[in-house]
């Protein structure tokens, strides 16, 4: 059996879930999840636990919030005026909007609440501040040259 170490490319499926068991995310009806340990391109608590299992193998894998998004930052909540969001977009909590920063970068925001004087967005990731726990298993690994 293959073994997954850093630099390799592996396939997993997984069910991420919250602490109470609400489901925010699976690869189960879909293909597997394809990425390079170690890279970086996936959360780093998951990663890490990922280094070392074999083909075929499952378990379950906790994940602290430093270790995924990260606490949530008051800092990335922020009101503004009702009027600076266009009045074609229906607002309602919930809402996922994009804006752009300064330097040009896409930046995802989520309503908070709203009135008919402001509007709070929230720049944070969805699941910022949360503990994570995945079902993992190792569908192949592709080793590393």
């Amino acid at each position: 059996m293959s073994t997954v170490t850093a630099g390799d490319t592996v396939r997993i499926h997984y069910t991420g879930t919250l602490k109470d068991g609400t489901t925010f995310d699976s690869s189960r009806d879909r293909d597997p999840l394809e990425f390079t340990v170690g890279s970086g391109q996936i959360i780093a608590g998951l990663d890490a636990a990922i280094d070392g299992m074999e083909v075929g193998e499952s378990k379950t894998v906790e994940v602290p919030c430093a270790e995924a998004y990260g606490a949530h930052d008051a800092e990335q909540v922020q009101q503004v005026p009702r009027g600076d969001i266009p009045d074609h977009i229906p607002l309602e909590t919930g809402l996922r909007l994009q804006a752009q920063t300064p330097n040009g970068q896409a930046m995802q925001l989520v309503v908070t609440e709203f009135d008919d004087e402001s509007v709070t967005l929230d720049a944070n990731h969805p699941l910022a501040g949360h503990d994570l726990t995945f079902e993992v298993e190792v569908v192949s690994v592709d080793e590393a040259g």
